[in-house]
């Protein structure tokens, strides 16, 4: 993340520049320069979460009421202080970052599988060097930081970039992060969250002054070195040569500074002794070997200025616009994405240079027009008609607009602005053929939503343009996306339009967004059973209801192990939940907690794209599901344990459990799907997700009809177009 090789010359060659510090005594400080003004940290949530998943079970789906309470702990310690936190998430994956994406979401998947590997091999979870994030954490770390009342924003661009201007704007504290690109944007100070003591709320300050000071150079020039040795935008390799020539040259390497280290020592002093003698009287393009790559370079120069900030290495009289090729822009090799530089038009021009009038291009990224952010016209601009298409009022999309930014929502922008969206990586084993990735198990329910949003521009959802997805499956390499086409939604009348069920206050909307929700999951029928259901188990049966329709090869044992541990759940502190010992881990139940988390991400996508008809809290996972406790209760029913058992003899909780399990196995029921033990499954069952009835599968109306069939494991990625229903789901060989 961040500066190539930045990271590890700071620890090596320039420890002098980082300081460790009290946030009480730089609070104190603030008040008495500022009186009656809050000293505030502003947090790059997305670097943190591996700092605050300090449970130790990690494989089993998450530890969500742990993880909470860690969350609490944080806020409250910041919060005794006096001091203010205002946490930002990642909103977009840029286009120009999208292969820098798919690397590293294919990396994942190689640990994925030797995680798998692991747990086959020793029927225990890896140690802490094999740690992987829990699904949704990001997701579901917006909602805990909001129902613990912080202020939660959601970024339009590049998280780091807004980070930075927000410091910057608000006169912040610093920034709480890792990331070395807050080294390089000249903004408020720079903490660093690996290092934090919560106890004594201190930890370390990386001081860009010194780090210039150290490397001879200005504050100006670091976005210039940190193009050089490469960056989220400027790939490492484009200057490969280069650095080596300027190595060549450099006569004054320093001890033990290690080769990368002395190349960031030789390109800083090339900068400082040789460029600068021609700065102002020569373009950085005379002086430097930029070549086809100068509208990438100068990009990655001005994704480091913030709103209002220039550059002396870049003339702000240049008027002409040189537009990134498409290809040469994705090649940037690592982290996250950047803020997008506006460019214009005339690809063909020879002469073109990057726009860089800066001031009248730049805007703060919290207010700035969604569709004034362009990468090059030649790849943007029909993404930007078809912004037109997909959604024809804008009131309805600047609300989208607004509740992504407030982190109140979940994909419901992406997929109205863009007509794209992506989902990382899951604990999905790719040996296991009995159970679907979570990328098919819930496509259908996308595609309903996608003709919710999409549809009110168009004449219905057949019309409707397919949505770019960018899942991680088996067997995808992620070449391109899955064009995913959306599928109606099975309402009388028709679903209601946007406006009412997001902006009507009239006594039946409330009524009509449930309805919608349900028709979401092609659940319509099951609306009375569901009613019934009291929180928070109503949306858990809803999902449960949902997933045992889809796979036919989940059994009782598993209906059984979702309801007991929700149930035992609602009785058992953070502290209890961290004792738990498991006997051993079942790679299979692994893969049932993480497709169960992705279900409940789901029914955030849903619940914000009908205007909220249930409470967001019912779907966290602090209050509905338990990794650790999870499979604890599946190894039990696996080994026949009484329903009494399972959730530990309480009656409250027994009667509990009875009615849950009604309300799925009688709707399941009702869509001619019988959960039976899995014991009494027929030896020769295939594994295979569907339904009963050769070759068929469900249409968005609960029906069956008779298809070609494709089995979900063999639907390979790409550039097909999903038409209506696409899961040609083979039904089991047991009928």
């Amino acid at each position: 993340m961040g500066v190539r090789g930045l990271q590890g010359f700071v620890g090596s060659s320039c420890p002098h520049i980082c300081t460790v510090v009290s946030f009480k005594e730089l609070a104190e400080q603030h008040r008495s320069k500022c009186p009656g003004s809050t000293p505030t940290v502003v947090v790059d949530a997305m670097c943190c979460l591996r700092y605050w998943y300090t449970p130790d079970s990690w494989v089993c789906g998450g530890q969500w009421k742990e993880y909470f309470s860690v969350l609490r702990n944080f806020v409250r310690v910041f919060t005794a202080a006096g001091i203010q936190l205002v946490f930002f998430f990642d909103g977009m994956v840029e286009r120009h970052k999208r292969d820098v994406w798919v690397k590293r979401r294919l990396r994942n998947s190689r640990e994925v599988a030797r995680i798998f590997h692991h747990i086959k091999s020793h029927r225990e979870q890896p140690g802490r060097n094999m740690f992987f994030i829990p699904s949704g954490l990001a997701i579901f770390t917006r909602f805990a930081l909001k129902a613990l009342g912080q202020e939660t924003l959601c970024s339009l661009q590049e998280a780091d970039y807004e980070v930075a201007a927000y410091g910057l704007q608000h006169h912040c504290l610093g920034i709480l992060g890792e990331d070395t690109d807050y080294l390089v944007y000249d903004t408020c100070p720079y903490f660093s969250i690996s290092e934090l003591c919560l106890d004594s709320l201190s930890t370390t300050m990386l001081c860009r002054e010194k780090l210039c000071e150290s490397l001879g150079l200005r504050l100006a020039d670091l976005p210039l070195l940190a193009c050089l040795l490469g960056t989220d935008v400027v790939p490492e390799g484009l200057f490969e040569t280069f650095r080596y020539q300027c190595l060549s040259a450099y006569t004054s390497a320093r001890e033990n500074c290690g080769r990368n280290g002395s190349v960031i020592l030789a390109v800083a002093d090339h900068i400082s002794k040789v460029l600068r003698l021609h700065q102002g009287e020569k373009k950085l393009e005379e002086m430097l070997p930029l070549g086809p790559n100068k509208a990438l370079f100068y990009k990655g120069m001005t994704s480091y200025l913030l709103p209002g900030q220039t550059s002396p290495w870049i003339s702000q009289k240049a008027k002409v616009i040189a537009p990134l090729d498409s290809q040469g822009a994705s090649e940037s090799s690592d982290p996250e994405p950047k803020p997008d530089v506006p460019v214009g038009s005339n690809p063909e021009s020879e002469q073109d240079v990057l726009c860089t009038d800066l001031e009248s291009k730049q805007e703060s990224p919290m207010c700035a027009d969604p569709e004034s952010r362009q990468e090059d016209p030649t790849s943007m601009e029909p993404e930007l008609k078809q912004q037109v298409a997909l959604v024809s009022d804008p009131e309805i999309l600047e609300v989208a607009r607004a509740r992504h930014v407030q982190a109140e929502s979940y994909l419901v922008y992406n997929i109205m602005a863009n007509g794209e969206i992506e989902c990382s990586n899951t604990l999905e084993d790719a040996l296991d053929q009995a159970l679907p990735s979570q990328a098919f198990a819930y496509r259908p329910v996308r595609q309903r939503v996608y003709s919710l949003l999409l549809a009110g521009g168009h004449d219905g959802a057949s019309s409707c343009p397919p949505v770019q997805e960018w899942f991680v499956y088996s067997g995808n390499p992620l070449r391109h996306p899955d064009l995913v086409r959306p599928l109606q939604v099975n309402i009388p009348g028709g679903p209601p339009s946007l406006k009412l069920l997001w902006l009507s206050q009239e006594p039946g909307a409330q009524a009509q967004r449930v309805d919608v929700l349900l028709a979401c999951f092609d659940l319509s029928s099951s609306r009375e059973e569901l009613q019934a259901v009291e929180s928070p188990f109503q949306a858990l049966c809803c999902l449960l209801i949902y997933l045992f329709v889809q796979v036919d090869t989940l059994g009782l044992e598993d209906l059984h192990a979702f309801i007991a541990q929700a149930l035992c759940l609602q009785g058992k502190s953070a502290g209890q939940l961290a004792d738990l010992q498991l006997d051993h881990i079942d790679p299979r139940a692994v893969q049932l907690g993480s497709l169960l988390v992705r279900g409940l991400t789901m029914l955030v996508l849903v619940n914000s794209a009908c205007g909220f008809p249930w409470r967001t809290s019912d779907f966290m996972p602090w209050n509905v599901f338990d990794g650790k406790l999870f499979h604890e209760k599946y190894l039990q029913s696996e080994r026949g344990l009484s329903a009494e058992a399972l959730v530990e003899q309480n009656r409250s909780w027994l009667t509990r459990f009875h009615q849950l399990k009604s309300v799925v196995c009688k709707a399941c029921l009702r869509e001619d799907r019988r959960v039976v033990s899995r014991r009494l499954r027929q030896p020769h069952h295939s594994g295979r997700w569907g339904r009963q009835g050769s070759g068929s599968h469900r249409t968005s109306s609960g029906h069956s009809r008779s298809g070609p069939g494709q089995h979900w494991r063999d639907q390979g990625p790409g550039n097909r177009q999903h038409e209506s229903d696409p899961w040609r789901r083979h039904a089991s060989s047991s009928g």
